[in-house]
């Protein structure tokens, strides 16, 4: 290599899972050069996971897949090469961080990498200690990963590599599970290696509320897995949003609410990319139409669906730190609660409590008469549906129809009426063609549609979800909340785990607050979105809420923190 080659070189690059009937990624070309920051976007199943697999060597080598085309590393073919020759130049952060855990505490876990390289002991320390005081996570280098929550896991995961050196570093969904000042914390590292101009780094990542300011390049991909779009970041997100949404592409929440007031009279140019940008466009308009009110959705009814006092969970066992402490809560019948808070704030344990997943060591739930401890698998599942951050933690079948089956099967549906059932379900998500694939090897989208078809596959009046969004492409994840938002007018009572605030605002009618395994308190979304709430648990309000309530010309949006409330287009209004 020169010093001016590219340190990734792909051509024609077409990947076929084992037992997939296309190949997604499709005939990729690109080169990425040191000093880059690419960031990878496409629907849900494109193969941008799959694609950062191929950086590094993992396909061919370690993944089923039948890999056609070239793809260079440093200069060196990935075929003629082992995984461990070539993670000398690429380190991988992966979109499941358990994907890649293998030592008993973070310290080791972080210098397991380095080691394997040989490199001297005092380099490898001295990297171990760097890259955890990076991600925040020195002071507890002598903890078991177990113990760590799922964004704590994932900064653990950028961490080992970050000690890898390598000069590309790939990361696939490394916010998904962090809470907003995680994300803040892997941006102020990755905005570091990006000053850096020896390092190349590329990027799958939904959240460009986050990974805008960053980025320089933009590599998109469409459905069929093929690249149709490669520029500068600013230029493609701007000129081409129209383009993207049509691709069901996220976009930042900011120039969503741009796209939308164009659509109602109100026309901002350059659409702005961040909320600073957003609320510089609208201060800059002498005269805003008057916001539309914050509705609350959701259903009146006022019975009690779950009723928890004295909650307290305990990771790990009997022995393990409390997680969970003491926790009083109701839910009314109807309500769409979102359940927020930072990593380690206690929310998956006590959504996890509710939902009988774990015994809780102290304290009692009532969830519609039933006590989720003393209920058996089939009498609790008939009450609550549940969906784990991890989709994998919940499959049990060897295809993805048979998943369906099973549930259906539990439930004591006939087998006769199994097969059409669960075809329904595989229909309304998107993954009929896929319904004799693995659940293993769908794409992390495609599994996050699975594990929430088989929670709603019963028919259950309670469903509890676990970052439901995790993983999807834009048209996905609205299509997920819309059918959540129906169900929940129709009087499902909808719990939700996110850590994505302009969900919650909007799509929540109540909100939970957690701090340090507490509830801080709870109220309707928009007075807890509003209020006080969001900044002592340690988290930031929404996008859009942080676009308006600072505005100093136009007072009356200062409440505005949902899409919803944004004017509408005349005939929208009509």
């Amino acid at each position: 290599m020169t010093a001016d080659s590219p340190l990734l070189e792909l051509e024609r690059v077409r990947i076929r899972h084992e037992g997939a009937t296309r190949a997604t990624p499709d005939e990729v070309t690109l080169s990425i050069s040191a000093g880059e920051v690419v960031l990878l976007l496409g629907p849900s199943g494109c193969g941008k996971s799959t694609l950062a697999l191929a950086l590094d060597g993992l396909v061919p080598h370690a993944v089923p897949a039948e890999l056609s085309g070239t793809v260079r590393i440093a200069g060196l073919d990935s075929r003629d090469h082992s995984v461990g020759v070539l993670s000398e130049h690429v380190a991988m952060v992966f979109q499941d961080p358990d994907a890649q855990v293998v030592t008993a505490t973070l310290l080791d876990e972080v210098a397991f990498g380095p080691e394997n390289q040989l490199v001297p002991v005092d380099e490898v320390l001295a990297r171990a200690e760097r890259a955890l005081k990076l991600v925040g996570l020195w002071e507890r280098r002598h903890e078991n990963p177990d113990r760590l929550s799922g964004g704590g896991r994932q900064r653990l995961a950028i961490a080992c590599a970050l000690a890898m050196a390598a000069p590309v570093l790939v990361l696939d969904e490394p916010t998904a599970n962090l809470d907003p000042a995680g994300i803040d914390e892997v941006y102020a590292v990755l905005r570091e290696l990006a000053s850096d101009r020896d390092h190349a780094i590329v990027l799958v990542e939904h959240n460009l509320d986050a990974a805008v300011d960053i980025v320089d390049r933009v590599v998109v991909l469409d459905a069929a897995g093929r690249l149709v779009i490669d520029g500068p970041a600013r230029d493609v997100l701007r000129e081409r949003a129209a383009e993207l949404l049509e691709l069901g592409v996220w976009l930042p929440v900011s120039t969503l609410a741009a796209m939308r007031l164009r659509d109602a009279g109100v026309t901002l140019d350059p659409l702005p990319l961040t909320p600073a940008e957003l609320a510089t466009a609208l201060d800059a308009h002498p005269v805003l139409p008057a916001p539309q009110p914050a509705i609350q959705v959701g259903t009146n009814a006022r019975e009690p669906a779950i009723a928890v006092r004295g909650l307290s969970v305990r990771r790990g066992g009997r022995r393990g730190p409390v997680v969970v402490h003491e926790v009083d809560l109701d839910v009314v019948a109807g309500d769409f609660v979102a359940i927020v808070g930072t990593n380690g704030a206690g929310k998956t344990s006590l959504l996890q409590a509710i939902a009988g997943v774990i015994p809780p060591p102290a304290g009692t739930v009532d969830l519609l008469g039933l006590d989720p401890t003393r209920a058996d698998a089939r009498t609790l599942s008939r009450r609550i549906g549940f969906v784990f951050q991890n989709p994998e933690h919940q499959f049990v079948a060897h295809s993805v129809l048979g998943e369906l089956e099973l549930g259906l099967r539990v439930h004591g549906i006939p087998e006769t009426d199994r097969p059409e059932a669960a075809m329904r379900m595989l229909r309304r998500f998107g993954l009929e063609q896929l319904r004799d694939q693995h659940p293993f090897l769908l794409s992390g989208g495609q599994k996050r549609r699975l594990s929430v078809g088989t929670a709603l596959i019963a028919g259950a009046p309670v469903l509890a979800l676990d970052e439901p969004t995790f993983g999807q492409d834009r048209e996905r994840a609205a299509e997920l909340l819309d059918m959540l938002r129906e169900l929940n007018d129709q009087g499902t009572t909808v719990l939700v785990v996110t850590h994505d605030l302009q969900l919650v605002a909007d799509y929540a009618t109540r909100v939970v607050v957690m701090r340090d395994g507490r509830i801080l308190g709870t109220g309707p979304s928009a007075e807890v979105l509003a209020g006080p709430l969001i900044d002592e648990a340690g988290l930031r309000h929404p996008p859009l809420a942080r676009a308006t309530r600072g505005l100093a010309n136009h007072p009356e949006w200062h409440g505005v923190s949902r899409m919803s409330q944004l004017p509408r287009a005349p005939e929208a209004a009509a």
